[in-house]
Order: C-alpha cells, then structure tokens, then sequence
C-alpha cells in the first residue's frame, strides 16, 4: 500500500490461492509455514509495500523506540501479521488453537440478560477468534464488517459463524446496515464493530492516541449511547505459536450525562483500552496506513 492511501479492505489474494492454502493447513503444522513466511514472504513484503514505512514510524515516533530497534520491530510486527493471516486460513481448515479467557464472567452476564449490548474490537492481535470463542446460545452476535472483502474470505467466515450463532451485517454504501444493526440491539441481540476504521464516514472523534491526536468512527459509540446499552472491549492477543489471550474489558460512561459527553467518555475508555493492549503488545497492530495523518 502506497503511503498516504486509505485501507484497501481486503485480504491479500486470489480466491485460488485462499483455497489452496486452506487444504495444504489441513495437512501442514502452521509453524512450518510461519517460517516460510519470515525467510520469503515478510522480506519481500517489506521491500515492495510503503507498511514498512508506517511500521517504522508507529514504533520510531508513537513508542519512542530506537532507530535500529524499530526496524526490527518492523520486521516482527510483519511477521506476527503473516502468522495471524496463516492463523485465520487455518481455523477455516478446521485448525483450533488454545485460547485463554481473562473476563468472560463480564460477557456471561450479559449474554445471559434481556437486552442487546455491543462489542468494540480494532485491527490489533486476532479479533476474529473471538468469533470461534465468546459464544452465546442466547443471543445471535451480529458482526459488522466490511462489504468488500473477498468473496472466498466471507464464503469461509459465514461457514465458521453459522456453528457459534453469528450473523455478519455488511457495511454498505446505501447505510442500509444501520437498519440492521438497529433492529438486532433493539431485539436484545449482541453486536460487534470495528473501531478503528473511517469507512469513508464524516462522523469521527478526535482523541490523544500514543501520545498524538487520531481520529476514530463515531458511529459505534454513538449506536450504544443511543440506547445506553453495556459495552465490552474485545482484544484477542498472540502469545506463542498455537495460543492466545482474549481480553474481555467493560468500558464504563455516565448514562445520565448529555449524550455528546457520554460519546465522548465511552470513546475516551475503549482508546485507553486500546492502548493498554498495545503497551502490552507493541508488535500486534496490523493498521498499515498512516492512522495518525
């Protein structure tokens, strides 16, 4: 991606080479192709693509590291991104991985009440094993994601989702997901959205990030205000070759406060979330376009 430009969107590929990968993960350990991907791959990528540069500069700027340490800490964050596309191909191969929960009681509970709430992810770790592991037979889980993804990436997604009660709302031009997403809180059901994507939306809110101001979609925030509805964090994090951690974090705003400061104060909780994680696990944000423009 050429530095400057928005989030294309879509996985890396053809519809071919996504099956092809998921019947050799049938057969093949995912650690042989993790170190295809750090010798052949990675290097290449960081030769052709400009996410070298705005890698470099999220560890070199945002984290205060070193010259020479952020480039290598490029290469890392690189090569925990192939890992988790291997990851991802995978689980659609009927692959599991070990997956450590810190906070499911928060979920339970909810999933267990009446009312819908919502679920706020971003691109860092691997959010959608959370789809495979925070399951509600009580409420269907409605993920938002975008509409332009490959059509061999949401054939698989759907495959995956229909065995853990989730449905997928598209985001679409016309807006017409806001009617779905609507509907399905309003029926006490569960929704997920990215925040961290603009999607091209004017709606946006400002906050200090890593120590610089970025922008991220209102539109999430807004939807829970709206109805006062509860609200978790969910960040699924790498810790080894087959195991991960996932973080199910209640974010907290005042329900009686005007609802541009209720916005403002549930923003203002998922981004020190956000950034909490990221502390924690420098090398797992996967936002290769300049977020902080």
């Amino acid at each position: 991606m050429k530095e400057g430009k928005a989030w294309a969107g879509t996985t890396y590929g053809s519809g071919w080479m996504h099956r092809h990968l998921i019947q050799l993960l049938r057969w093949v350990d995912v650690r042989i192709l993790y170190v295809f991907a750090y010798l052949f791959v990675v290097p290449v990528c960081l030769i052709l693509n400009e996410s070298r540069r705005t890698a470099y500069h999220y560890f070199h700027k945002l984290l205060g590291v070193n010259s020479l340490r952020s480039i290598w800490l490029t290469y890392i964050n690189h090569c925990r991104f192939a890992e988790v596309v291997i990851d991802k191909f995978a689980m659609y191969a009927g692959r599991r991985f070990q997956v450590e929960i810190e906070g499911s009681e928060a979920f339970n509970a909810l999933a267990a009440g009446d009312e819908g709430f919502v679920l706020l992810s971003s691109h860092i770790g691997n959010y959608e094993i959370a789809g495979y592991s925070l399951v509600s037979e009580r409420k269907t889980i409605n993920a938002v994601v975008y509409a332009g993804e490959k059509a061999s990436v949401m054939s698989n997604r759907s495959r995956m989702f229909d065995k853990t009660n989730i449905r997928m709302i598209l985001i679409r031009r016309d807006m017409g997901h806001l009617f779905e997403i609507d509907a399905a809180l309003a029926s006490g059901e569960i929704v997920s959205f990215p925040t961290d994507r603009i999607h091209g939306s004017a709606k946006v809110i400002a906050h200090s990030f890593l120590g610089r101001t970025a922008v991220f979609p209102q539109g999430p925030f807004s939807v829970a205000t709206m109805r006062g509805l509860n609200v978790l964090a969910i960040n699924v994090m790498k810790e080894g070759w087959t195991r991960y951690r996932l973080f199910v974090t209640p974010l907290n705003y005042n329900r009686t406060a005007p609802r541009k400061q209720q916005i403002a104060q549930l923003s203002d909780a998922y981004v020190k979330e956000l950034e909490l994680r990221l502390r924690q696990y420098p090398t797992q944000w996967y936002n290769f376009f300049d977020f902080w423009k």
